[in-house]
């Protein structure tokens, strides 16, 4: 265990910690007292139905969730809907390979599956918060991966998904460029096979995992059209040290380190002896794939071809230059299309 500072609730609460138990991973062995960072917004009804469940995305928390995604008025209304953002685990503020003691911490931490995760958050949802159905459950990239996961474990309790700029099953191109990611980091020297002493010890690995994320987060006409300039930087070596560098250099690289091993390994197949089509027949929630149109991680073509083996569901990308960080919501009609998708998915009679 080590002290992070930047996994604090001045930078990313607010948010509440709570303990679920003991969790069995799919992989062997098991995480104890296992701890998830949750934070909500609104009230859950008297029926128990107005639930709607957002997970985290790589490297991504609660606050950024809050800040790009709910609010009175949009789509994801906390005046009419009970909103819960559940961290992922290993990504910082739950239970983590950074802020675990003794054996399982730091480079010991066990290998995490996306199935983990969402096992992990019906439990906070049934045992904590009382709650059987979804309304929806809605993410972006790994917060995608994990709505395909419970459309496909959880079929009865999901009513409504929205997986955005994401796949149910990683594919080979994306898996390859993701262990660039990860040798960005194991490579740098003073990584000492994530027995560090502290995060910023590998500041030459998170500059490079920056570096790299800057080449595919981004896509080629968001430079070409100058949207780093419009963010008010001054170049693109400019927008890399004080936008990508500075947002990666105070992250913890073991903890990077679980979740992307985790995202290479998302398959919902797995439910079905490897037959994604099987798997994904199983879902029976109205289903929105919403990808990002410039998004080189998760391709508009890789995102349609699974959403033709969801029953029911309708393909629903966005427009965006900004690619896969139009997640973050800089674009500024990335919003507006995202509200319209989800009120008209939320409207859906689904009973």
């Amino acid at each position: 265990m080590i002290e992070n500072n930047y996994y604090s609730q001045d930078i990313h609460g607010p948010y509440e910690r709570i303990g679920i138990g003991d969790l069995e991973l799919e992989e062997g062995g098991t995480i104890p007292d296992c701890t998830l960072a949750v934070a909500t917004h609104g009230t859950l009804n008297a029926a128990r139905d107005n639930a709607i469940l957002i997970p985290t995305w790589y490297s991504g928390s609660s606050r950024i969730m809050e800040q790009v995604y709910i609010g009175p008025g949009r789509a994801l209304d906390p005046e009419r809907y009970f909103i819960v953002l559940a961290n992922q685990i290993g990504g910082g503020l739950s239970t983590s390979p950074h802020n675990t003691d003794g054996a399982l911490g730091m480079a010991g931490f066990p290998k995490v599956r996306i199935g983990d995760d969402v096992r992990a958050q019906h439990r906070l949802l049934t045992a904590h918060f009382g709650i059987d159905t979804l309304a929806l459950v809605v993410g972006g990239s790994m917060g995608a991966q994990q709505t395909y996961e419970w459309a496909v474990r959880y079929p009865d309790m999901v009513k409504r998904a929205a997986p955005i700029a994401g796949t149910a099953r990683n594919t080979e191109h994306d898996f390859l460029f993701a262990d660039t990611l990860i040798e960005a980091i194991t490579t740098d020297p003073d990584f000492r096979s994530g027995r560090y002493l502290q995060s910023s010890d590998v500041s030459d690995g998170l500059r490079r995992h920056a570096r790299l994320w800057t080449v595919m987060g981004w896509s080629p006409d968001f430079f070409r059209t100058g949207r780093h300039l419009a963010m008010g930087f001054e170049s693109v070596q400019d927008f890399v040290e004080r936008f990508m560098v500075a947002y990666f250099a105070p992250m913890d690289p073991n903890d990077l380190l679980c979740m992307a091993w985790k995202w290479q390994h998302a398959d919902v197949g797995r439910h079905a002896g490897g037959d994604l089509k099987a798997a994904l027949g199983r879902i029976r929630a109205k289903t929105f794939v919403m990808p990002i149109s410039h998004d080189m991680f998760f391709p508009l073509a890789d995102c349609r071809a699974e959403q033709a083996m969801i029953p029911g569901s309708e393909f629903r990308p966005i427009d965006s230059v900004d690619g896969h960080f139009g997640l973050f919501g800089y674009d500024p009609d990335y919003a507006a299309q995202i509200d319209a998708h989800l009120s008209e998915l939320l409207a859906f009679d689904v009973t």
